[in-house]
């Protein structure tokens, strides 16, 4: 099985490893987003008691906010660094219910296939070269009935101008490459790969940012960041 990787995109997020915790460094957005999208999985899945797999999981932020909710989680992803700091601030919290792990979700897929109440797949698909395989695997690992999540961002010039333009360059909201505007994937492309992998589309929300107040908030509009919620028939 080839790697569904970039490796221009492993060591970009490894560099940046150390940081990922720090909730006025470069990852302050992850850590801006994380309460809307924990609390939105959880009005669906309900996680206490729920077996979660959060793929592209990088320093845990989603992870670790699962598991602090009652869930029983594995974050995986290819990014050793990342996984390094995910696991020694795990260990930190004492968060027995709570692993991690460096393979690919396709191979996670084939070794435990509907393994899972619910799969999160948060700000990953633009990063990767084959979207639509990670969408498969995703499928692959929920049980029937079970959520698959997915965040990601719009392809067209507003995302351009505010993802790139103003949240890299004016805003330096984020460091400047992070994202590659070829990678970013409107809502009917994904809504496709979800159901040629066999998902139902629930849901989609948008996730806005007010530059005055600095916050993030659900809307109707997924013109720029947005959500979709996924279920396995049965």
């Amino acid at each position: 099985m080839s790697m569904n990787a970039d490796p221009q995109e492993l060591a970009k997020f490894g560099d940046l490893a150390h940081k990922w915790w720090d909730p006025e460094g470069e990852f302050r957005p992850l850590h801006d987003l994380n309460p809307l999208r924990l609390d939105w999985i959880d009005a669906q899945v309900r996680l206490p008691g729920k077996r979660v797999v959060d793929v592209g999981c990088g320093g845990g932020i989603l992870s670790e906010s699962m598991a602090r909710r009652g869930a029983e989680v594995l974050g995986v992803d290819l990014s050793v660094k990342p996984l390094r700091v995910a696991q020694l601030h795990a260990m930190e919290a004492g968060l027995a219910n709570l692993a991690y792990r460096e393979v690919a979700v396709e191979a996670l897929a084939a070794e435990a296939p509907a393994s899972f109440d619910a799969v999160t797949c948060m700000e990953m698909l633009e990063h990767v070269p084959e979207p639509a395989s990670v969408v498969r695997a995703c499928a692959a690992l929920v049980k029937p009935g079970g959520w698959v999540f997915f965040s990601t961002i719009n392809r067209n010039a507003k995302a351009f101008l505010l993802a790139i333009v103003g949240a890299e360059h004016l805003l330096k909201m984020l460091p400047k490459g992070t994202h590659e505007y070829a990678r970013f994937l409107r809502p009917s492309e994904l809504s496709r790969f979800a159901r040629d992998a066999g998902l139902d589309v629930v849901e989609f929300k948008g996730m806005e940012f007010n530059p005055l107040s600095k916050r993030y908030r659900l809307t109707a509009d997924t013109s720029v960041n947005y959500l979709i919620a996924c279920r396995r028939p049965g």
